[in-house]
């Protein structure tokens, strides 16, 4: 049992808290057991599973590398407020290509929980994959995993240059929508393609005027009452289930 914050392999596990060290090793940490049980059953590359002395281990973490600790090891490397006890380093999931026909593209979300319950909702619509582009928040962030309910390890994220990616996938016969309130259409007038590319933005400035230029279609959810906007994970809801439907 570990029972020093200065063994060495605790203060690796420390550093995961940081984006430079997580790209550095190509690790993240991930905490509680309905994560870990979600990563074990998407077959995610698990390093080791570090658990609190006192905490009885389910079944289903089988012949897992396993590293016990101590309570105060335990609090020097957990991130959240009650802790489980139970944590794993995990190893990135660097897939370069994705398939299907319905893809969400972020153009620089800041807000870890927001990412993390666009990532969810897009799980839940059937989306098949999340594109990241350039200035969005950081996918292995400790709030953007646990706001994703597990849902990171069920549908492919990559990361990618917007621009470049868009006119990909016009060549490959997706349609370009993007949310804005400036010379946009609602939503439900326009007809849907069989393969639609959905782009959101930042939640203060939007998306890139530039990646805007790059879309078929501009689409707006319209405002009934007297909220100035929608919160960019709802807007992202409304609009995949529409496009799924």
């Amino acid at each position: 049992m570990l029972t020093s914050i200065k063994n060495d392999k605790v203060k690796n596990w420390r550093k995961l808290h940081n984006r430079k060290d997580r790209e550095k090793s190509g690790t993240f940490l991930i905490e509680g057991f309905h994560l870990i049980e979600e990563a074990i059953k998407s077959n995610w590359d698990i390093h080791e599973i570090i658990y609190q002395d006192g905490v009885e281990l389910p079944e289903w973490i089988g012949e897992k590398n396993v590293v016990e600790v101590d309570q105060k090891v335990f609090q020097h490397i957990t991130q959240t407020k009650s802790p489980q006890g139970i944590a794993a380093v995990l190893g990135f999931n660097r897939q370069e290509k994705v398939s299907g026909k319905l893809y969400l593209l972020l153009d620089r979300i800041q807000d870890p929980g927001n990412l993390g319950t666009i990532i969810r909702t897009a799980d839940a619509a059937g989306f098949d994959a999340v594109i990241l582009g350039e200035g969005t928040v950081d996918l292995y962030n400790d709030k953007t995993i646990r706001a994703t309910q597990g849902s990171i390890f069920h549908i492919p994220v990559i990361q990618e240059n917007l621009f470049e990616q868009i006119p990909n996938l016009k060549k490959d016969g997706f349609s370009i929508w993007a949310s804005a309130l400036t010379n946009s259409k609602n939503y439900h007038t326009i007809k849907t393609n069989s393969k639609v590319a959905l782009i959101l933005g930042n939640e203060g400035a939007g998306i890139n005027p530039k990646l805007l230029e790059l879309a078929d279609e501009i689409v707006k959810i319209p405002i009934y009452g007297k909220a100035e906007s929608l919160n960019v994970s709802i807007a992202a809801g409304i609009l995949m289930y529409h496009l799924k439907g």
